[in-house]
């Protein structure tokens, strides 16, 4: 037995260390995951492995195919449904923004499922799939002339031909709005996958992601530079079936070079339904205010009120293994009301996280407001203003332009634009301003909406005179093209693109920093949300001010099947006086908007507090 004794005890000991060793690797694990995110199966996802610019390199290349089989159709649909589908040119201008509008509203259902139950890799790929099934169609009906209503060969700009119904209709919008859906779906995730590849705890982290924002909208102008060149040519000269069919080969490609990138991603977890509490906490607070003023005697008797510091009950905190937390914003005092204790159902129990989740997804919706009338004018970019170029000489030298190409020159302003804001602007303003943004979210959006109201502007005064050189011709009503170059047009073109990648790129990365951990795919589809109601807008003001003018005067400002009968220089000109005063109600929100900070660190490093002014 005493020689044994030695042998046992190393035995031991050697189980001691094993013990302490696996427990030790078990900590380095735990170290090197990224919590609250897994790998695409399902497994935690690790740090050195998953994320990073390699992984969001996928999805810049992604959006390259998804925005060129999009645009490529939603740049020249307007001519689509007038040429071929016999639409007049208002009916067309409004079947394009409410497809358009649609799409991007859908991106809010593609946020909220990526937020809620599934995840944003899930959802782009079963969006992928849809849009897929509706370019099919739409190439099925544009090659098989049966699917088509009889084409329309007269000379006069006034005469009117048999639109597309029934069938034909049906499918047409069948078509259309599973791309619609497939496209909200996308944007509704693809942009928050890609910027949950950067760790936002780090510096340089946020200087990725901010980077990350810049480049997705350079890669949406590569896929819109493609689709507004080589394929609206194909449509106009080769035919629209052969347009709709490489718009259905391109992103039926984008679905394994995204696969492709599934090893190195990581994914959000989904955490739940945002919806549920935000809903929640606004019932909490209401409620809790009524049982208040019911009991006016339990007042003092209350553990928080809304003019103090607001905290969990000391048992909810250690329950969910949390400190108590100081509420870290003072405005938005009424959601406070649902922290207070008092006797409610358990379902409407709130601790300090949900209330300040909710706060800031408040805060952050008058700034989306004041962005709608800035897509309302974008809009003219795929409606009135393709049909403009289109009455215009379109030829440069020997070369024709077709009309959908007007936004060629936009996506160029962009592609330009867009590597040296990242790499010149920003660099210059982080040094001069000392901070690490540089130039903020919002001013960033502010530019945006000032050159918004510039282009209106200009798109009246050159509507204005494209119809004096159609008059001064005698060819108001002659299908022949006007002698003015369609190059006219480009100048609102520039302007709003310019307003596109200022407005967009700061919209993303303002609504995906500012909303909460478990929020964001929906927060940043709040940027797609403003283009949709941008379009609905615009849809609402045609009719809007047809109905009033028509009660004024004979015919209203934007009716008929004649563009140069349309009065769009008044049209224009009301759009820039609404933009203006848009402008000052996007100020009011602005100036007291008081951004996030995460921390201490941020704080220092960012440059910004909860006292500073966003702009």
């Amino acid at each position: 037995m005493l020689l044994r004794l030695p042998t046992l005890d190393k035995v031991f000991i050697q189980c001691i260390f094993a013990n302490i060793e696996e427990e030790m690797d078990n900590k380095g694990q735990n170290l090197n995951r990224w919590e609250g995110y897994a790998d695409w199966r399902n497994r935690p996802a690790l740090r050195g492995r998953h994320g990073g610019m390699f992984a969001a390199s996928f999805v810049l290349v992604v959006e390259v195919l998804e925005n060129l089989a999009y645009l490529a159709n939603a740049s020249n649909l307007v001519l689509y449904l007038s040429k071929f589908m016999n639409f007049s040119p208002s009916a067309s201008a409004n079947n394009v923004t409410n497809f358009m509008g649609t799409a991007f509203l859908l991106a809010l259902l593609g946020g909220f499922l990526s937020d809620s139950y599934f995840t944003t890799y899930c959802i782009y790929v079963i969006s992928a799939i849809t849009e897929f099934l509706g370019l099919l169609i739409l190439t099925l009906q544009a090659h098989i002339p049966s699917l088509k209503p009889p084409f329309c060969t007269s000379d006069n700009r006034n005469a009117s031909c048999q639109e597309a119904e029934r069938g034909k209709a049906v499918l047409l919008f069948t078509g259309l709005y599973l791309v619609a859906l497939g496209v909200g779906g996308i944007k509704g995730s693809l942009p928050p996958h890609g910027a949950e590849q950067f760790d936002e705890q780090t510096r340089h982290g946020r200087k990725q992601r901010s980077t990350f924002f810049n480049y997705f909208v350079f890669c949406l102008s590569c896929g819109a530079l493609i689709a507004v060149t080589f394929v609206v040519w194909i449509e106009d000269n080769k035919g629209w079936q052969w347009g709709f069919g490489i718009a259905t080969a391109a992103i039926l490609i984008s679905i394994p070079i995204f696969l492709l990138g599934s090893a190195t991603y990581r994914i959000k977890i989904p955490t739940g339904s945002p919806i549920t509490t935000i809903v929640k906490v606004l019932l909490a607070a209401i409620y809790k205010c009524w049982i208040s003023r019911k009991r006016k005697t339990a007042i003092e008797n209350m553990s928080t009120t809304p003019t103090t510091t607001t905290e969990a009950s000391e048992d909810e905190e250690h329950a969910n293994g949390n400190v108590v937390i100081q509420t870290a914003m003072q405005d938005l005092k009424f959601l406070n009301r649902a922290l207070e204790t008092m006797p409610a159902p358990r379902w409407l129990h709130c601790n300090v996280k949900q209330v300040e989740e909710v706060k800031s997804v408040i805060k952050i919706l008058p700034i989306f407001m004041s962005t709608i009338m800035l897509h309302c004018c974008l809009a003219q970019l795929s409606t009135f203003s393709v049909q403009q170029a289109a009455t215009m000489n379109t030829e440069i030298g020997s070369l024709r332009i077709p009309p959908a190409s007007l936004p060629v020159f936009p996506v160029l302003f962009i592609m330009i634009l867009a590597p040296v804001y990242s790499h010149i602007v920003i660099p210059v303003s982080r040094k001069l301003t000392n901070t690490e943004m540089g130039i903020t979210h919002l001013q960033r959006i502010g530019m945006g909406l000032v050159l918004s109201i510039i282009a209106m502007a200009t798109a009246a005064l050159v509507e204005t005179k494209r119809k004096n050189v159609a008059l001064q011709s005698g060819l108001m009503n002659s299908t022949e093209p006007l002698p003015i170059t369609f190059l006219w047009v480009a100048l609102q073109y520039l302007f709003l693109g310019s307003a596109d990648l200022f407005s967009l790129a700061g919209m993303m990365d303002f609504f995906f920093t500012e909303a909460p951990f478990s929020m964001r795919s929906l927060a940043t589809s709040l940027s797609w949300a403003s283009l949709a109601m941008g379009y609905y807008l615009s849809s609402v003001l045609v009719e809007l001010v047809n109905c009033i003018t028509s009660t004024f005067r004979h015919t209203p400002w934007l009716y008929g099947s004649n563009l140069n009968h349309y009065h769009l220089e008044r049209f224009y000109w009301f759009m820039c006086i609404l933009s203006a005063f848009n402008f000052l109600h996007y100020l009011f929100w602005a100036q007291r908007y008081n951004y996030k900070t995460l921390g201490p660190d941020n704080q220092r490093e960012t440059g910004i507090t909860n006292e500073s002014p966003a702009i």
